[in-house]
This record gives structure tokens, C-alpha cells and sequence, in this order.
């Protein structure tokens, strides 16, 4: 935490949690926000201008494979922070998908440790849901969360047994936690490379239909009515796996969800001539499917935005498409390719926040995405308006796994702070 207090003036605040919008001062003071308005000040405190720049909470990201333990030639937690903080994201919760996965307390433990150690943003995690991510019995649930796990997930592997998941969807409602379920019908799903349809018959692909994803998002749906068990549903990307949630949401079934930018921002036609930076899980879909997830965030079904940052060394992905692993990165490109949503009229910049960092805060009992006096001095300055170019080149990720590289987009971070410490900045502090 910096010794001196530290004065933001003259931003632009934008808090998702009070609706704030408006020009002001911001005062932080022991790693925490003491002041916002437009006439906060302090004496002897260091001075950042933002001169009209957006301030805001920093990105709760909800979904990051950060590949330590065990595949750090992929990502470790000190290159996956620094891509996290230059792309204004604050809080980190990675899957347990690593080697061995983290499906014991003393893993939960090893990550908060080495996030301490690495010191940029905050890196949290989930349990895994079964042992070993084998789908079979459910782990020691209790003590992964006395531990620190947010929630229980398998990962990018979908909890296939419906007895399982009920179980799993029972014990995590005893402690306050949700299940993180990857929503694809396995046996739908396997050997396929690309979603179902034109694009995948003209290039002898072999599809995946958009129904694994609902077919699983329902069984899911109906599961969690029975428990009142709280279900989160990852990177949901179909319009009929998103009427699911809006209709079960209506019923009171507990469910939250979130997407990613590849949903919004792309469809199936990225793959071009089998490109396999384009190959996810679950993969680009059609147009139509791609605008109800925009309709899904406008109108508030969707919750969350994740970056879904899924590290692929060369190895993994130079190779047939079909024979590709999938996965992009996704922590330096979250905000801008989100604010497209804002600059192309579709969501205000109040709304955006909500679900870049209220939202998956709220969902995974942090207590982060406000500003407000008393709260984490987690915050993202940035230039809405500055335009620039995606270039894979400057990733301070290890690894360069992006569609989006050669995109333009238009807003830009200039300052990540963590704790009232500066993490990233390109805007001199002046003292």
C-alpha cells in the first residue's frame, strides 16, 4: 500500500453500483477508497490528473486458466498477472483445471501464497467440483471453501453425471458457494471441431450442434430447482441455452451466467481457412446466436463478462484444426473488446461495469466492483475513447493465442491500481 494517500481528480467515475456517472475526485487512503466526489481533497497527498479519464472498479475476472501447477511453458501466475493488471483487471478466480489439479485445500492455500508473492492482481480460485476433474465423486467441498475456493468447477470439462451434479449442486448450496458448470453434452460434443452448419460442411469439419450446449444448460436448469442449489452456467454463447436462463431466471431458479468476448465480438466465420486461433470451447457460433448474446447482456440475463484467458503454447495450436487444442487469451483484450458493446450503442458504461465487475463480485461473494467509501482501491483508469491496434507482439502474456490480433478497438488502460498501489500505469503519478 503506497505510505502517502493518494488523490485521483478530475475523473470520470463510473460506479456499476450506485449508477454513478459524473466528473469527480476519488481519495485513497490504507489500500481503501476514503473519499469520492467533486470536492475531496487531502493535504500532502500524491496526485494522479486524470483530466477527464473513466475511473473505475477494476475487472473481476471469473474465469482464467492460469496453467501453475504443472504447465507453466503455457502461463505461470507472475506472466498471467502482469497480462491481468495492463488490461485493468484487478481480481483473477482460476480454474482448477492445472497439474495436480487444485482439488485439495493445501492447492487452494498454494495459490493465494504465490498471489501474494507475485503481487499484481488479486488471484483467487475455485475447487474442483469432482476428484481429479474425473466426473466421479464429489471432493471434500467444505474444506476447499474453508480454504478460500469461491465456487467448484471441473473446468473445461462438463459435470456429465446428473446424480453428480446434484450432488455437487446440494453440497455447494451448504457452504454458500455455486457450481462453475462448462455447459456442453459431452457425448454431443466429441470429435467435434467447429459448430455445426455451412461453414463446418464447406470446410469437412466435423460439427458441433449448438443443442449440446442446451440440452445441458436445461438438465442443469432443472437440477438446480430441485437443490436450490446456486448454479453458474460459464461462457454461455447459443440464444436458445440463453432463453433457458432468462426463463429459469423468471421461475426463481438460482442461476447466474457469464460469456466472453469471442460471443459477442465474433462468429463462427473467424475460422476462416481453419484457423485454429479461432478454435474454442465451445466454439464461435452463428451470427444469430451471436447478437442474442448481445440481446442476453442488454437485457441483463447474462450477468458476467469473463476473459475465458485460456493460454495454448505453439505446439498446441499449429496443427490441424481438428487435432488443435482450443482456447484463446483474453485478459489484455477484456476491456476494449467490451467497450465496444458501449461504443456501438448497445450498453451504457454503467451497465458494462456492472458486469465487467459488480456482478461477478456479487456472484462470488467478493467484495470489490464499487466505488465507494470504505471499499478496495481496486481501480482502472482508462482513456474511453483512445483508439489503438491489437498486436500479439506487445501480450505480456506468455503466450499469443488471439483471434483479435490486427483488431482495431477504441479505449485503452493507463493506470491498474491494486490496494491502492500502483500495479500498471502509463500515467505518470506526480508527487
Amino acid at each position: 500500500m503506497n505510505a502517502r494517500p493518494l488523490l485521483i481528480r478530475r475523473a470520470r467515475l463510473v460506479d456499476p453500483a450506485s449508477g454513478r456517472d459524473e466528473p469527480g475526485n476519488l481519495l485513497i487512503e490504507g489500500g481503501r477508497i476514503a473519499g469520492i466526489g467533486r470536492d475531496v481533497a487531502r493535504d500532502a497527498a500524491e496526485i494522479l490528473e486524470a483530466d477527464g479519464l473513466c475511473l473505475a472498479p477494476g475487472l473481476v475476472d471469473m474465469r482464467v486458466q492460469l496453467r501453475e501447477p504443472g504447465f507453466e511453458h503455457q502461463e505461470t501466475m507472475q506472466t498471467g498477472g502482469a497480462a491481468a493488471v495492463a488490461g485493468g483487471v484487478t481480481t483473477m478466480v482460476a480454474l482448477p483445471n492445472t497439474d495436480p489439479p487444485i482439488d485439495e485445500p493445501a492447492l487452494v492455500e498454494f495459490v493465494a501464497r504465490r498471489s501474494r508473492d507475485v503481487g499484481l492482481a488479486r488471484i483467487r480460485t475455485y475447487g474442483a467440483a469432482t476428484r481429479r476433474l474425473e466426473g466421479r465423486e464429489i471432493t471434500e467441498m467444505g474444506l476447499l471453501a474453508e480454504a478460500g475456493a469461491l465456487g467448484f468447477s471441473d473446468g473445461e470439462r462438463a459435470i456429465a453425471d446428473a446424480l453428480v451434479m446434484r450432488r455437487a449442486l446440494s453440497y455447494a448450496a451448504t457452504f454458500g458457494r455455486p457450481v462453475v458448470q462448462h455447459p456442453e453434452e459431452p457425448s454431443l460434443a466429441a470429435g467435434g471441431a467447429m459448430t455445426e452448419g455451412e461453414i463446418a460442411t464447406r470446410l469437412g469439419l466435423p460439427g458441433i450442434t449448438p443443442m449440446a450446449e442446451v440440452i445441458m444448460v436445461e438438465r442443469d436448469l432443472r437440477l438446480a430447482e430441485i437443490t436450490q442449489g446456486p448454479l453458474h452456467l460459464a461462457h454461455i454463447s447459443t440464444e436458445a441455452a440463453i432463453d433457458a436462463v432468462r426463463r429459469a431466471k423468471a421461475r426463481g431458479i438460482t442461476v447466474t451466467c457469464d460469456t466472453a468476448p469471442p460471443y459477442f465480438a465474433l462468429n463462427e466465420t473467424a475460422v476462416g481457412e481453419y484457423r485454429t486461433f479461432a478454435k474454442l470451447s465451445p466454439p464461435l457460433r452463428g451470427e444469430w446466436d451471436r447478437r442474442a448474446v448481445v440481446e442476453g447482456l442488454k437485457d441483463g440475463t447474462i450477468d458476467a463478462i469473463a476473459s475465458d484467458h485460456a493460454p495454448q503454447d505453439q505446439d498446441s495450436k499449429r496443427l490441424p484444426f481438428t487435432s488443435a487444442a482450443p482456447g484463446i487469451i483474453g485478459l489484455e483484450t477484456l476491456l476494449p473488446l467490451a467497450l465496444e458493446l458501449h461504443h456501438n450503442g448497445h450498453i451504457s458504461l454503467v451497465e458494462l461495469f456492472r458486469r465487467l465487475s459488480l456482478r461477478p463480485a456479487e456472484i462470488l461473494g467478493l467484495e470489490a466492483g464499487r466505488l465507494e467509501s470504505g471499499a478496495p482501491a481496486d481501480l482502472v483508469l482508462f482513456d474511453l475513447d483512445r483508439p489503438w491496434k491489437i498486436d500479439e507482439d506487445n501480450f505480456r502474456s506468455k503466450t499469443k493465442n488471439s483471434p483479435f490480433d490486427g483488431r482495431p478497438v477504441q479505449g485503452r488502460v493507463l493506470t491498474t491500481l491494486v490496494a491502492g498501489r500502483v500495479v500498471f500505469s502509463e500515467q505518470p503519478v506526480r508527487r
